[in-house]
Parts: structure tokens; sequence; C-alpha cells
């Protein structure tokens, strides 16, 4: 793994105090969008309106994330669920494109479960059978939104964004993270495109962790 201890400090100091800072006046300012949310996600999905899963955090820690829920418990006629794109829908499609459905993490960020930016969250086991790729990707705190998401997101592999999450490791900075924070807003506008230069600098110059 590349000598990060630079960057390190300064993960570990002004990030953190721009994540508090960060999440509390975010919180304050989008409590009335997730009132409406929130509203709109028990008419149209039913209770519950919030959705908590086991998520692999800094070091493999686990730790609790919650996001509106998207999915409805729609069954079929002997009562087993529907497939996931059936119990989405328009309105939970809706809502994982703007991402309002992970307002609430919001709170996981403010007591430290997670960062505004790094890789996003995924499960304990995912990460357990990534061997050292998966101990490198926990190295820091997974984020809100990240290098994979900006760089095409939900149309990319799970290797190709894995690929791009260890990029962001070996190569974040303050300008990165400001980088990703203004074309996080454009993706939310503009839907996921994939970018094609940053893939490929991920997949070539990766180094070993």
């Amino acid at each position: 793994m590349p000598d990060r201890a630079a960057t390190d400090a300064w993960e570990l100091n002004m990030k953190r105090c721009f994540d508090i800072v960060f999440a509390l006046l975010a919180g304050i300012v989008s409590l009335p969008i997730m009132l409406v949310v929130g509203i709109a996600v028990a008419i149209w999905l039913g209770r519950p309106v919030l959705f908590h899963q086991s998520r692999a955090g800094l070091d493999r820690r686990p730790f609790r994330m919650m996001k509106f829920r998207s999915m409805s418990d729609a069954r079929d006629a002997e009562g087993r669920l529907l497939g996931d794109a059936e119990r989405t829908g328009r309105f939970g499609l809706l809502l994982r494109r703007t991402r309002l459905d992970e307002l609430p993490e919001l709170w996981n960020i403010l007591i430290g479960d997670m960062s505004l930016i790094g890789p996003r969250p995924i499960l304990p086991e995912t990460i357990d059978a990534l061997g050292e790729r998966g101990i490198w990707r926990c190295s820091v705190r997974p984020g809100l939104t990240g290098w994979a998401q900006i760089s095409g997101n939900a149309i990319l592999s799970n290797d190709d964004k894995l690929d791009l999450d260890l990029w962001y490791i070996a190569n974040r900075s303050a300008w990165v993270d400001l980088k990703i924070v203004a074309e996080t807003v454009l993706v939310m506008v503009l839907g996921d495109r994939i970018n094609e230069r940053r893939l490929s600098a991920a997949r070539q110059s990766m180094p070993e962790p």
C-alpha cells in the first residue's frame, strides 16, 4: 500500500471536522425534504419508512446504515416477494437517481460511521470475499458519495467499482474530494455515465495493496 501518512493525518482531523459540520448543516436544511420523502415513502411503499442494514465500515467494523426504503413488500399470489425491479417501481427509481433515499445517512456521517466522501459501504460478507483488496477498501471510512459514484455508479460492474474505489484510496486529497462533491450534483441531475478515462486509469495504475 502506498505511503499515505500526510493524507491520513488530514483525513483523521480536517476531514472529520468537515464531515461533522456538513452533516449538521445538511441535516437541518434537509429536514423538510426528509419529512416529505418519509411521508411519500409511507404512502407509496409502505412501512417501515427507513431501511436498516449492516455494512462494513472503517477497518471492517460493521455498522448499521440507514436509508429511506425504495422497494415495497409486494408479493405474488403465493405470498413470495416479487423481484427487486417489480418492487422498486418508478417512485423507488426516482429516490435512487436523485439520491434522496440516502439522506438518512447524514446521521451515520455525524456519528462517525461514514464520511461525506469515500467508497460506498457494502456488506461485510462482500468485503470478506475480496480478501486483501477488501481490507484496503476499508482502510478509509465509507462515504455518502465517491469516485465510483461520479464515474458510472449503477451501470458499472462490481469489479470496476472496486478498481475506482481503490484508485481513490491511493490518490485521495482535498482537491479530489471537492471534485467528487461538485460532480455528484451533476450526476443527480444528468444521471449516471461511465467515465472511460477514469476507469482506464484505475485499471492500469492500481498498485497492489
